[in-house]
């Protein structure tokens, strides 16, 4: 009686070294009643795999599209090589790393705020391989060069690529700098971005859609109150410490939605519209900032780009009150939540607001709340008829 063969399975290739090469054990016509011990044997006798101790294991990864892989290994090279922090030891403690890694994550945050006695070459510390937004609170930077400069004035906000050529850039000497940036690398944008090619951008569509990565400059626009809030919660993760990395990649893709998309065919007036808008939003924000001393129409005119009398029109026709009459109305409201604090006198919150004339204050307050301050807020005309 025949010794039973082996149980060795019937046409199932045996593969090793990963995807390189593969030996099939058992055909349809062999016999089988060697062991697998010398099939082993055998395949080592022939040189097909070399013994195991001879063995290296690479990993192979999937190969990406052809027209963003072209180009890729020359970003990886030049961005792994790369550091900011010797940039920065000049400023000290006035660099301060938030969150994050362009390398790692993909993503960096960092706060700025220092002053610089000589001219700060601010150009060292963008990244390779990344896109840069800016949030500028104060100082002037100045990024590019030529027609393609862009100059970062106090309350401005804008993006700048960095490819594999250096991108000059400087903050301006004998200056206070205060300004937040959002560091994204090439590869992060596409992962995240790569269904939105067409409503990006140029500056970021040519990163995504593998054309191009060399440096290059979008303009600088005006920082909004939203994006101010937005540069606000930046500074301090709400959250676990945990939780920051969520919470942080959250906040990042926010700030990409906010900067990098572009509305498609956009007519002429609908522009005038979303322009008109963000000035009267613009000038809200600076009469809210200095009450105690507002700035004159002509002021606020050179703050947001145009003429003090299509500023007048303009913002009256968005808020149903003229420049003066709303900047009294956020004086009052202000010199009320003083009052309601208990913290402060009607003479205190007077002065608070910028009005050196109490009696003008009072009736100001008047006229806005229906009684006088030194009874507020019981004597309002609401107060009065819980009562009755």
């Amino acid at each position: 009686m025949k010794k039973p063969a082996e149980n060795i399975p019937q046409a199932h290739p045996a593969i090793f070294i990963g995807n390189f090469m593969a030996v099939k054990i058992a055909g349809a016509g062999k016999r089988r009643s060697c062991s697998l011990a010398i099939c082993w044997r055998q395949i080592a006798a022939q040189d097909i795999c070399p013994t195991p101790g001879k063995w290296h294991i690479n990993a192979v990864s999937k190969p990406a599209k052809r027209q963003i892989e072209h180009g890729m290994a020359n970003e990886s090279a030049v961005a792994s090589a790369f550091t900011e922090r010797p940039a920065w030891r000049a400023v000290g403690e006035g660099w301060r790393h938030l969150h994050g890694s362009v390398r790692g994550a993909g993503v960096s945050f960092e706060w700025h705020d220092f002053k610089a006695h000589a001219e700060f070459d601010w150009g060292k510390t963008f990244h390779p391989g990344s896109i840069e937004v800016c949030l500028n609170l104060e100082g002037e930077g100045r990024v590019g060069g030529g027609k393609s400069e862009a100059v970062f004035t106090p309350l401005t906000a804008g993006f700048y690529r960095r490819g594999e050529q250096e991108l000059p850039a400087t903050r301006a000497a004998s200056q206070r700098h205060q300004f937040l940036t959002v560091e994204m690398s090439f590869e992060f944008l596409r992962r995240h971005l790569g269904e939105f090619v067409k409503s990006l951008h140029p500056l970021v569509r040519e990163v995504v859609a593998g054309q191009t990565g060399k440096s290059a400059v979008a303009p600088p626009s005006r920082l909004t109150s939203r994006q101010q809030q937005l540069l606000a919660s930046l500074r301090e993760a709400p959250v676990l410490a945990l939780a920051q990395s969520v919470w942080y990649q959250a906040k990042a893709l926010e700030v990409a939605a906010e900067f990098f998309f572009v509305a498609p065919d956009e007519l002429f007036c609908q522009r005038q519209q979303r322009i008109s808008a963000e000035r009267v939003e613009k000038v809200v924000a600076i009469l809210r900032e200095k009450l105690s001393e507002p700035a004159t129409l002509e002021e606020l005119g050179r703050a947001v780009g145009c003429s003090p009398f299509h500023l007048s029109r303009t913002f009256s026709a968005a808020t149903g009150m003229t420049i003066p009459q709303y900047t009294r109305q956020l004086r009052m409201e202000r010199a009320a939540e003083l009052l309601k604090s208990g913290k402060f006198n009607v003479t205190e919150a007077a002065l608070e607001v910028g009005y050196s004339s109490l009696s003008h204050f009072s009736q100001a307050f008047h006229d806005t709340f229906g009684c006088c301050p030194g009874l507020y807020p019981l004597k309002t005309p609401t107060q009065k008829s819980s009562r009755e």
